[in-house]
């Protein structure tokens, strides 16, 4: 078995105790296996009523905590995890599978295998509505986006990443798409020079919020979830219903 990455997972049956440290899987595993989930970072925060022993942040995991769940499995990814917290859990003996995932197709397939193989469950039931959904992009462009997902410095998404796939299968052109970089830093006056009909402003990683973020443009903003833009899994279903909104 192994995962996205190529790395060998030494499962020997299904994983019945899982450790998420990826918000968005951990909402998926939530929904779908909430029995196997015992662990999860202090960033889960969907399902709301989600009761399992917190292991602190994505980027610094207290991995003793981790070991001490004795999971059968931990969920990563190559994106929001360190690859020296990975190895360290592999260096102990914990099996990680580490999801990588910068397309809509990526997450389909990713979460696909990860139900299938690791944990030998059958595909939850809005994975199945995911694929349909996602399975043909939106007909025509609607809008020319920007989404930053920063300030102080300002931060925007880029290329090679979920975030900008999604938009695009939703008829949303992310202006910043061809940026050589995925997160580039910039600053307002750049931003507004690209021609953008909108700016989102997501409430993650910044917060932006009425008081803080519009105020800084004179180009047309919308607050937007955040968890619709870049959380794989359960709510790329809601995602699909709002992004390809015409009236949105």
């Amino acid at each position: 078995m192994r995962d996205d990455l190529g790395a060998d997972v030494p499962l020997d049956a299904p994983a019945r105790r899982v450790v998420s440290l990826v918000p968005s899987i951990t909402e998926a595993l939530a929904a779908s296996v909430p029995e196997r989930l015992v662990g999860a970072t202090d960033w889960c925060t969907h399902p709301a009523e989600l009761d399992v022993a917190r292991v602190r942040g994505t980027k610094n995991p207290d991995l003793a905590a981790v070991r001490s769940l004795a999971p059968d499995l931990v969920v990563a990814n190559m994106e929001e995890n360190r690859e020296l917290d990975v190895r360290r859990l592999r260096d102990a003996g914990v099996a990680v599978w580490v999801t990588r995932i910068e397309t809509v197709d990526e997450a389909l397939d990713s979460l696909g295998r990860l139900f299938a193989e690791a944990l030998g469950s059958p595909e939850p039931t809005w994975l199945v509505e995911a694929r349909e959904l996602w399975a043909a992009p939106a007909a025509g462009r609607r809008e020319r986006v920007v989404v930053p997902i920063w300030r102080d410095p300002w931060m925007v998404v880029g290329s090679r990443n979920y975030t900008t796939d999604l938009l695009a299968r939703a008829g949303l052109e992310n202006v910043f798409s061809g940026h050589e970089d995925r997160y580039p830093a910039t600053d307002v006056a750049a931003i507004e020079a690209v021609g953008a009909d909108v700016v989102l402003l997501p409430d993650e990683p910044y917060v932006f919020t009425e008081d803080d973020g519009p105020e800084a443009f004179t180009v047309p903003t919308r607050l937007v979830s955040g968890r619709l833009l870049t959380w794989y899994g359960p709510a790329m279903v809601e995602a699909h219903a709002v992004l390809t909104d015409p009236t949105g």
